[in-house]
């Protein structure tokens, strides 16, 4: 058992060896975990219909630049699906317990190029609206980083967004994640409103500290 926020936490991994990673080697596997409040889980057909409408949602993609259409919102999962494969652990679909109502996702991906963390491990999520103000984003956060530091055993997590991003610059904080530096968006020109990004990092040492 995990403790988060002083609940107990869950870890259920699937087979260990349902996959070979690229190197022939078993891949460590987590489907599901759960925490005080929530089912971080992979993803279900029935995800799919909210998860357009979030990604739809212009106050849920304000930091981002643009919001995304069904077909977007579908091949994004199809690419986050085709990650648990793979690897064995990704961006959870969130589920609270309570109703098993869809929030949005949260979890660990690829730091993508031109950013200061390139080849590392990103920190990330995104929650419905009416998810926003509960913590779910911060608890999720957390066992995230648990698994990438526990059981994954990487030596760093970053996470990045916009400058504007304010909410979510305030769970890095949060989760122990502190600036690291500030650079331009590598895909928006540099007049963009969210050409500037920054990055926040967490070595192994500090989030073993906390």
């Amino acid at each position: 058992m995990l403790q988060v926020g002083g609940g107990p936490v869950t870890v259920v991994a699937g087979d260990r060896h349902a996959a070979p990673s690229d190197y022939g080697e078993p891949v460590r596997r987590f489907d599901e975990l759960v925490t005080a409040r929530l089912r971080m889980r992979r993803w279900r057909i029935a995800d799919r219909e909210p998860f357009a409408a979030m990604n739809a949602d212009p106050e849920v993609m304000r930091h981002f630049p643009a919001p995304l259409d069904r077909a977007g919102s579908d091949a994004l999962v199809d690419r986050i699906e085709s990650r648990f494969e793979s690897q064995g652990y990704g961006l959870w679909s969130l589920e609270r317990l309570d109703d098993q109502a869809f929030l949005g996702f949260a979890g660990l991906h690829p730091m993508p190029p031109g950013t200061p963390g390139t080849g590392g491990t990103e920190v990330g999520w995104r929650l419905a609206r009416h998810a926003w103000g509960a913590g779910y984003a911060s608890e999720a956060g957390a066992e995230a980083l648990r698994v990438a530091f526990g059981h994954l055993g990487l030596d760093e997590v970053w996470s990045i967004t916009a400058v504007t991003n304010s909410r979510s610059q305030a769970v890095m904080r949060r989760l122990g994640l502190v600036e690291h530096s500030r650079y331009r968006h590598p895909d928006l020109r540099a007049e963009h409103v969210l050409s500037e990004q920054v990055a926040y990092r967490s070595p192994r040492e500090a989030n073993r500290q906390r």
